[in-house]
């Protein structure tokens, strides 16, 4: 992950290989496959992205840290986000607009879209610090009106937390 190119233009850059991947992979192993393999890699990419972010800090981040990378999902007015609430052990918020999902589906990437960004959501988490509890019931990717996002370190690992 970089921060000098706005994410959603790297995720504009991955797309356009994995559609090539993802099309091979369907002619050769069938959608089901093809999806499962393009979900596989993203998941890896995640969880080392998530490793990389968290080697910024110099502890163990909490979610008002997690609260302060948002900045480099929204550039580029990529995301509309609504903050419920943000504090070391919670953060909500609500994605009012999501220009990924308008991008993959521009892409003719629809079908694959929440492989390759929703699901990247909770596995950033496991890179950036496992004990990161992530929820979330609905996505524009997937017709909802709006993706509700909810992250909790539990009391319990309050410890892993660098506040």
């Amino acid at each position: 992950m970089t921060t000098t190119l706005p994410i959603i233009q790297q995720r504009r850059i991955e797309a356009s290989i994995l559609k090539h991947v993802y099309d091979v992979l369907v002619e050769s192993h069938g959608q089901a496959m093809a999806a499962e393999t393009i979900r596989r890699a993203v998941t890896r990419s995640a969880i080392e992205q998530g490793e990389a972010m968290r080697a910024r800090f110099d502890h163990m981040p909490d979610l008002l840290d997690f609260a302060d990378i948002l900045k480099f999902w929204t550039a580029d007015d990529a995301l509309t986000i609504e903050v419920l609430d943000a504090t070391p052990a919670r953060l909500d918020f609500n994605v009012r607009r999501c220009r990924y999902a308008e991008l993959y589906r521009e892409m003719g990437l629809g079908e694959i879209g929440a492989i390759l960004s929703c699901n990247r959501d909770g596995t950033f988490c496991e890179g950036f610090n496992p004990a990161i509890v992530f929820e979330r019931t609905q996505t524009i990717m997937e017709g909802a009106e709006y993706c509700d996002f909810h992250y909790e370190i539990p009391a319990d690992d309050k410890t892993n937390s660098g506040r």
